[in-house]
């Protein structure tokens, strides 16, 4: 790769961990759980979508790391290894398995020649099934351990009213991620 390739790597993915910042500060607290609904998962979604699986976690590494050291990246402009500490930080954590399986399944690759409109939509969104399960496991597993909250109670507080919103998120990740494809690939 030559060295504008790789700088346009490293901003590409200084650009996709600076979204998904961006959109943990676009939130709706709910009064049943201490996990709000945010955005954050539509920037991974595109991030894995547009950048593969080893770059997407290049970018969401660099997200949790930002976070860890202090800055304000975490939803709620939090900061700190308190929050990835704390019973909500499961979630966040699981973004870069996220982000890694919806690369791996939807980074370019994997995408049924002459779909249009719904089909795509669909695969798209079964493609990204996997990588959500992944967070919502890591994500459960941790609120239950840091909580004390039995499984069933953390699945309906944690997962189960999310699951609507985050279909969506794929769905219009799938667009972003269409629409945005040829002209990132032609800039690098």
């Amino acid at each position: 790769m030559s060295r504008r390739g790789r700088l346009y790597s490293y901003l590409l993915c200084a650009l996709f961990a600076a979204l998904t910042a961006i959109c943990s500060q676009i939130m709706i607290p709910l009064p049943f759980t201490p996990v709000p609904v945010n955005l954050a998962l539509l920037a991974v979604w595109v991030c894995g979508g547009l950048l593969g699986a080893k770059k997407g976690a290049v970018s969401i590494l660099v997200y949790l790391l930002l976070g860890c050291v202090g800055v304000p990246v975490f939803v709620g402009f939090a900061g700190g290894l308190g929050v990835l500490a704390g019973p909500t930080g499961g979630y966040a954590v699981g973004y870069l398995p996220a982000v890694v399986i919806y690369g791996l399944l939807a980074g370019g690759q994997g995408r049924p020649k002459n779909t249009k409109t719904l089909p795509h939509i669909i695969f798209a969104i079964l493609k990204g099934l996997p990588a959500l399960a992944a967070c919502y496991a890591m994500g459960t597993v941790w609120f239950v351990t840091s909580t004390g909250t039995g499984l069933l109670a953390a699945m309906v507080m944690c997962v189960i009213p999310f699951i609507p919103g985050d279909i969506l998120k794929l769905f219009a990740a799938a667009a972003i991620i269409e629409s945005l494809r040829k002209p990132i690939g032609a800039i690098g």
